[in-house]
């Protein structure tokens, strides 16, 4: 068994690395060890992306999802100031306890920063302009560091994390936890003894947070699933908008069923991305904040929203399973289809895509969308798609592109012991795997505040 380490941390997304950084400031004392099973972060590369290959080969660890800096690391690099949406820590903390924490997460990394990245302020003509045609749009000062400024960040952070003395191990794969023990179980059966464990597995590590907490005899609470499409358009359909607030964060409740169906992740100039979640390929959306590197696309994520009740109690599954459909139809990969042919009731194909006049981002298999994202969801981002078309004309336009599937799992939600997310004793969970955040503010925050838990201790 190795040395007795003090404090472990699963997971070098943001939540994880803020934690480490607020103790590692706080306690140099103290043996922190972030266990990552992913890669350094300059070694994360899609060759998919990077035009390495024509189709996703399946890594072992999913470059755009698992490594240093998690997610966020190749994300659109939003960081929202702000409680109104991005996840569910003001529920715990109070919307004035969590801004603190998140005006704290921004200072932070600022000071990683090459320069002054822009502030989007909110705008209430365009809000007055969405509840007009019954569209919500949730408010936030958004700072846009894009996937490139993004990643010059993390990479400070990290370097500040080595110097405080924190052990970043990449490449390792926490396989079990034995609380009673106070051991995680690493690759090859190895043990690694705590005294304080943090669960920090980032969205990507949901399912596998699930069943750690069953193991452990914890009790779960089903939180929400969104399942739906990336919409790919031209950038000129809402750059009238993104230009003044850049992320247009919109609810719609559709007339026909009275769901939720939300936009958002928008990605101005950005391109359309593909995501392996343990073998599960879903699709996703970045931007770049240098200007040369923009395309004359925009994306963004339009999800219906689901809230399973009893019994059913595994809708993570549930929105693997919708993925799992789409990869089966198109023969391993994600599909594409243009707008105006779902509505005609017709698969898209080579030839018809190859007509659009939207040229895709990604090299998805033409399809039929309708042959694995159930009826009730597909229409309610019909519904929406036309409710959006109101304020930014061409939303809805015959050649706009829907890429399937995206799906969000948010609905793995530990019952928490005390105030600071123990979930057993020593043990605490944070970030989006908890079910608690969904965006990089409110993950960073949430990794602050359970460090100074544990220092309160």
């Amino acid at each position: 068994m190795e040395k007795k380490t003090e404090i472990v941390i699963i997971g070098a997304g943001i939540g994880g690395l803020m934690c480490a950084y607020r103790l590692a400031q706080k306690r140099p004392d103290a043996h922190i060890v972030v266990l990552e099973k992913g890669r350094p972060l300059q070694q994360r590369v899609c060759p998919l992306q990077s035009h390495a290959a024509d189709h996703c080969v399946h890594c072992p660890s999913c470059a755009i999802t698992n490594g240093v800096a998690g997610a966020g690391a190749f994300s659109d690099g939003k960081f929202i100031i702000g409680t109104e949406y991005g996840g569910w820590l003001p529920d715990y903390l109070g919307n004035e306890k969590t801004m603190t924490y998140i005006n704290e997460v921004d200072r932070i990394l600022q000071q990683f920063a090459d320069h002054e990245y822009k502030r989007y302020l909110p705008n209430d003509d365009i809000k007055q302009r969405c509840m007009a045609h019954d569209l919500y749009l949730e408010q936030a000062v958004v700072v846009h560091f894009g996937t490139d400024g993004n990643r010059l960040i993390m990479t400070g952070l990290v370097r500040q994390l080595t110097a405080l003395g924190v052990e970043l191990r990449t490449e390792v794969a926490v396989e079990d936890v034995d609380a009673a023990a106070h051991q995680v179980v690493i690759d090859g059966g190895r043990r690694l003894a705590y005294d304080r464990l943090v669960i920090a597995s980032g969205r990507s590590g949901a399912i596998w947070l699930a069943d750690t907490c069953q193991k452990m005899g914890i009790r779960m609470r089903s939180n929400q699933v969104d399942i739906g499409v990336r919409v790919e358009l031209p950038r000129l359909v809402w750059e009238d908008i993104s230009r003044q607030i850049y992320e247009p964060k919109i609810i719609f409740r559709t007339k026909k069923y009275g769901d939720n169906c939300r936009m958002f992740c928008f990605n101005s100039g950005g391109e359309v991305v593909m995501e392996n979640n343990d073998g599960i390929l879903t699709v996703n959306g970045h931007a770049n904040a240098d200007e040369a590197k923009k395309t004359a696309n925009s994306n963004f994520a339009l999800l219906s929203t689901t809230n399973f009740t009893q019994p059913f109690d595994e809708p993570i599954r549930y929105a693997q399973h919708v993925a799992r459909l789409g990869n089966m139809i198109s023969g391993g990969s994600v599909l594409v289809q243009r707008l105006g042919d779902l509505r005609n009731g017709r698969r898209t194909d080579a030839k018809r895509l190859a007509q659009s006049t939207v040229r895709p981002t990604l090299q998805a298999v033409a399809g039929d969308l309708s042959l694995c994202i159930p009826m009730r969801q597909l229409e309610n981002i019909v519904e929406t798609l036309q409710a959006l078309d109101q304020i930014a004309p061409g939303t809805a336009n015959y050649d706009t592109l829907l890429y399937g599937v995206e799906a969000k799992y948010y609905s793995a939600k530990p019952e928490f012991m005390n105030d600071h997310f123990a979930i057993a004793q020593d043990v605490y969970a944070l970030g989006d795997g908890s079910g608690v955040t969904r965006s990089l503010s409110q993950a960073g925050a949430m990794g602050l505040y359970v460090a100074e838990g544990i220092l309160d201790e």
